[in-house]
């Protein structure tokens, strides 16, 4: 495939390839640029001229051809869910299609926020010497936007940084993951398709820590948007202060799953298996489950015995498959080390713990202690379920509190009042009351409560005000007797 730089989909500068592979196969599916600077800098170049003639546009058309690329995806569904399948490892109906369709309704989503985000016109006669003005605000387009898109869930997380950023009138250069480009490529195909001009939607494949820190060093980006981990959120800053150039993240996670002894224990194991989705590669999934010690035991027993001992891996294609690969051989060889070094700490493997290429299996740890490095700030991006006990809700707080990252959260109590003074302590950017914290609604503003799980609230209520600025307008002296 190619990327699109310019006004067409195109090689590199260079002619350089990076190969995509199958993590459940280990086979080549096809190749994508891998960009150079000139890439970079001639789609920053193209975007930067591109938006003023998008911006120009009616809300009304801009809206208009955005609705029309909505369609085309659920006309596509299938193909781009089994592109997506092939080239990030999830199962092809239950995960990849279902993505597809959360992209046509982000889409649509940000189209309505767009129409309906007003400006503001202020009070008559509140200061001395401004009786007879009128004062008012609109929202312009911040102009070209970077999005650097994650590897774990693509198309869905393009849509919420894309589709609101262009309703809105500014251009994207997007940085698609290097692991899995193709879906985000043919998203692109399909924008130009539905009448977006190739200009204002640039996207850029190839090496992260290259592409990005030559887009992210660029003074020509008006914003960066960034999913992915907090160690590349921390360069990407370094990058964007040099210009001032301001930044909305969305970083990494260790988040708690709180069950409270009164907790419906059958609820919890629920909630604990249904993380299973993208092999628990999730920035929001709960990676911490603290469980009051007199259900400890039970929780462990039902949540082998009546889900993960059910799970079947294998190729996300084959329909009896429930579990894929990681994304990649490299990221499973991560997680079992992570697995071995919390072992050399103190905790037992109770429940899988092998890894066979690319796959890892359900893996349970028991024995967690609140000291070790898994229980405070190293973030397990697989499907691993360490175990924490404990006895008081004080204790549980601490546990929860105790770590550098605050995305989200969740926690199990039938005592409403239990439930609400948790929800309360946990310095997290959402909870979930007898629920994971492991859900990311539309509508809802979504992002981290601590710096190093970032700073956005990314959503369809409040992206609108990542994607624009406002300006104040003064009629001096018009209501003047």
């Amino acid at each position: 495939m190619k990327m699109l730089v310019g006004n067409e989909f195109t090689d590199a500068s260079d002619g350089g390839v990076l190969n995509v592979v199958n993590p459940a196969t280990g086979q080549v599916i096809d190749t994508v640029p891998a960009a150079t600077r000139e890439d970079v800098k001639r789609a920053v170049d193209t975007a930067a001229e591109g938006q003023k003639a998008w911006e120009a546009m009616t809300l009304r058309e801009r809206t208009k051809r955005l609705k029309r690329f909505a369609e085309l995806v659920m006309e596509r569904r299938l193909e781009l869910g089994e592109m997506l399948a092939k080239e990030s490892g999830k199962p092809y109906m239950a995960e990849a299609v279902w993505e597809a369709d959360s992209v046509a309704y982000v889409i649509e989503g940000s189209c309505e926020v767009a129409k309906h985000f007003y400006g503001k016109t202020m009070p008559f006669g509140t200061e001395p010497g401004y009786d007879h003005d009128i004062q008012f605000t609109i929202h312009e387009p911040l102009g070209v936007i970077a999005c650097i898109i994650p590897f774990n869930f693509p198309p869905a997380i393009w849509s919420f940084k894309v589709g609101a950023a262009l309703a809105a009138g500014n251009a994207v250069v997007v940085k698609a993951p290097s692991y899995n480009p193709m879906t985000i490529l043919k998203l692109h195909e399909m924008l130009v398709e539905a009448g977006v001009p190739a200009a204002v939607v640039q996207c850029l494949t190839g090496s992260g820590s290259k592409v990005g820190n030559w887009l992210t060093e660029d003074g020509r980006i008006a914003s960066v948007n960034f999913t992915g981990s907090t160690q590349t959120g921390i360069q990407i800053a370094r990058n964007a202060a040099e210009h001032l150039t301001p930044y909305q993240f969305e970083l990494g996670g260790n988040d708690p799953f709180i069950l409270f002894g009164d907790g419906d224990l059958a609820l919890a194991v629920k909630e604990a298996a249904d993380q299973c989705r993208n092999n628990r590669q999730c920035c929001t999934g709960s990676k911490r489950f603290i469980i009051h010690n007199s259900l400890k035991e039970e929780f462990i027993r039902r949540l082998i015995e009546e889900y993960l001992s059910k799970e079947v891996q294998g190729d996300p294609m084959d329909p009896r498959v429930t579990m894929g690969p990681m994304i990649s051989e490299r990221a499973a060889q991560e997680v079992e080390k992570q697995v071995r070094l919390t072992v050399s700490q103190g905790a037992r493997i109770v429940y899988g713990g092998k890894r066979n290429g690319a796959f890892f299996e359900p893996t349970i740890l028991d024995g967690v202690t609140p000291d070790m490095d898994i229980a405070r700030d190293m973030e397990v991006f697989g499907p691993v379920w360490p175990v924490i006990g404990f006895d008081t809700a004080e204790e549980a707080i601490e546990i929860a509190n105790n770590s550098n990252y605050g995305l989200g959260g969740g926690l199990f109590s039938r005592d409403i009042g239990t439930c609400m003074k948790a929800a309360k302590a946990l310095k997290t950017g959402h909870v979930a009351i007898n629920g994971s914290g492991n859900f990311r609604a539309a509508e809802l503003p979504f992002g981290g409560g601590k710096r190093m799980s970032g700073n956005s609230r990314e959503s369809l209520s409040a992206v609108m005000e990542e994607v624009t600025q406002s300006k104040s307008i003064v009629l001096r002296y018009v209501l003047e007797p």
